[in-house]
């Protein structure tokens, strides 16, 4: 996979760019030769495999079956917040510093992978491909300036005026807790990637459910 030799964003993408459309074409073939694999759901870092499941077909054309994914039950929505639940204690405790540093490089894989997810994203829901890219992009550069603000802030950890010499009183951002993230299916990766990279720099856990219409651009 070629790096581009731009910085994509929505105001450098040009359809007459014959750079950018040679590696949209290659990555379009790349998805396609994926098309009709069955995909599990994760919990906990595992595969799991449920009962039912659906298709995800193009809009572009319905015989494009893009693949088969797991109807997730109660049961597997409750064990995937018990098990966020479980691991937030070790998520908040971890330096914002490393926290931030992890997310860096989430937002650098996404925009490594960018073509590839623009392709699925295109073949998904009929975007053309300068919006799709533009919605991929969009995302690491919301974890970025998610972690931006985090070291601007000093990890949101502030000194406050002192009443007296014997009173200190500081400010700090501390997690919630789990959060749900249902992405929409219009923009199906910038409004799951960045809610949850927010989420995840701040220190808290994240359980992510795509919408039933994109659930390979989320997978």
């Amino acid at each position: 996979m070629t790096k581009p030799k731009f910085k994509i964003t929505y105001a450098t993408l040009s359809a007459d760019n014959p750079e950018l459309n040679e590696m949209f074409d290659q990555a379009v073939t790349r998805v396609k030769s994926r098309f009709g694999a069955n995909y599990p759901l994760f919990i906990n870092g595992e595969e799991r495999w449920a009962e039912e499941t659906f298709e995800d077909r193009s809009p572009i054309n319905s015989d494009w079956l893009l693949g088969t994914f797991q109807k997730g039950t109660r049961e597997d929505a409750a064990e995937a917040l018990a098990v966020a639940r479980a691991a937030f204690d070790g998520w908040r405790k971890t330096p914002w510093q490393e926290r931030v540093a992890i997310m860096r490089q989430a937002a650098d894989l996404i925009s490594e992978r960018s073509f590839d997810i623009g392709a699925a994203v295109t073949l998904e829901i009929g975007k053309n491909r300068l919006e799709a890219l533009g919605d991929v992009e969009e995302t690491a550069d919301l974890i970025r300036w998610y972690c931006d603000e985090m070291e601007r802030n000093n990890g949101f950890i502030k000194p406050l005026n002192e009443e007296s010499p014997k009173h200190h009183n500081t400010s700090v951002l501390k997690p919630y807790g789990v959060w749900v993230v249902i992405s929409p299916f219009n923009f199906p990766f910038a409004l799951a990637g960045g809610p949850a990279g927010g989420a995840l720099v701040a220190g808290n856990t994240v359980v992510f459910k795509p919408a039933t219409d994109t659930p390979l651009s989320g997978w």
